[in-house]
């Protein structure tokens, strides 16, 4: 294996990347159609079973780099399943399901190949899982009403499985610190990318004016404030905690932090994309609940989850980032008595006084923080 520094991301590994974060614009679409709470539950079960696919990959990657032709092949092949995934997001539960089930089989079954490449037999205490997950997930797009999401749960219990397992299976993987933490990041990043994307197309035919120009940089200010709270010391403190650990505690971190952790990040993401999307026509008029706890609830959810990373992995401090997820959550008071605008502003203050404080914050207070 060649020395942690000598691994970078590649540019194929972002071109995966921008494929994946395609299931996410489809996700926000799908509940920006439809802000309910059994559209939120089906987005949040569908975000779940395939992120834990795209973190397989992220392993993937960082043990067994694509730097031949073969395995270039081969994740390019789990790209292309991906995308039918992405393709097939809007009827998951319903004539799409089937659909969704083969493609997601497929990119468990290039993923388990890949590994075996180069380690062999050892790799079925997680492939076998992987692929049982894959198979319920193909009958339940034969099936209606509770015995579906019976089998949309099999999944949900091979992320708790697996990882437990695996862990004691002395299977030989290794975490490369430096392309962990950078592919991470990146996924982050294409993220909070598209979601501005996915905003700007959702305009459709809505006239321009000033209110509408004012929501969209509004949403934009949301989006860098999130890039600044986890850009500006998450990623360095994220890399010296992996380093620093020993390599049978590093496996633990990095599940952690990099799965557990970073499910409510990028469902924040989603959450906050499809608010704005819903708000953005509606600067200066009250909003309904539903938008207005989109709004609030994705910029709550996001700083949950990144205050669950920081503790995960040692990263000081985090008492800004509760108090400002608590307080973002009750703004949605404000979208709802008042308008779309003066919570939209409410949000980027309330980013923005977050930062500023950590920015005052000295180790003599991190017990208090």
């Amino acid at each position: 294996m060649p020395a942690e520094d000598e691994l970078r991301v590649s540019t194929l590994e972002l071109f995966f990347d921008l494929v994946f974060v395609f299931t996410l614009t489809q996700l926000t679409t799908l509940l920006a159609g439809d802000l309910t709470a059994g559209t939120m539950a089906r987005v949040v079960l569908v975000f779940d079973v395939l992120f834990w696919m795209y973190a397989a990959y992220a392993w993937l990657t960082n043990q067994v780099p694509p730097d031949r032709p073969r395995r270039r092949l081969l994740l390019i092949l789990g790209m292309a399943a991906f995308l039918v995934c992405a393709l097939a997001v809007p009827q998951a539960f319903d004539g799409g399901g089937v659909a969704f089930g083969l493609g997601y089989l497929l990119v468990v079954l290039v993923h388990g190949g890949l590994y075996a490449e180069a380690y062999g037999a050892v790799v079925l205490w997680f492939a076998a899982p992987n692929a049982v997950a894959a198979l319920s997930l193909v009958a339940a797009g034969f099936l209606d009403g509770p015995a579906r999401y019976a089998l949309w749960a099999v999944p949900l219990v091979n992320q708790f499985v697996t990882p437990w397992m695996t862990a004691r299976a002395a299977t030989g993987l290794r975490v490369r610190a430096g392309h962990f933490v950078e592919r991470h990041g990146l996924l982050l990043i294409v993220a909070l990318g598209e979601s501005v994307v996915a905003v700007g197309i959702g305009l459709g035919k809505v006239r321009l004016d000033l209110g509408l120009f004012a929501a969209a940089v509004l949403g934009l200010a949301l989006a860098a404030g999130l890039w600044w709270t986890y850009f500006t010391g998450d990623e360095e403190g994220a890399e010296r905690a992996l380093s620093s650990a020993p390599m049978d505690r590093r496996f633990r971190l990095a599940n952690n932090a990099y799965f557990y952790a970073y499910i409510p990040m990028l469902l924040g993401v989603i959450v906050l994309a499809a608010g704005v999307k819903r708000s953005i026509g509606h600067f200066g008029d009250p909003l309904d609940i539903a938008p207005a706890l989109a709004l609030a609830g994705g910029i709550a959810i996001y700083l949950a989850g990144d205050v669950a990373f920081r503790r995960t992995l040692g990263i000081r401090p985090v008492g800004h980032r509760a108090a400002a997820a608590a307080l973002a959550l009750g703004t949605f008071l404000l979208g709802v008595w008042l308008a779309a605008g003066v919570q939209l502003v409410g949000l980027v203050a309330i980013l923005v006084a977050a930062i500023a404080a950590e920015r005052r914050w000295r180790p003599s207070g991190a017990a208090s923080a």
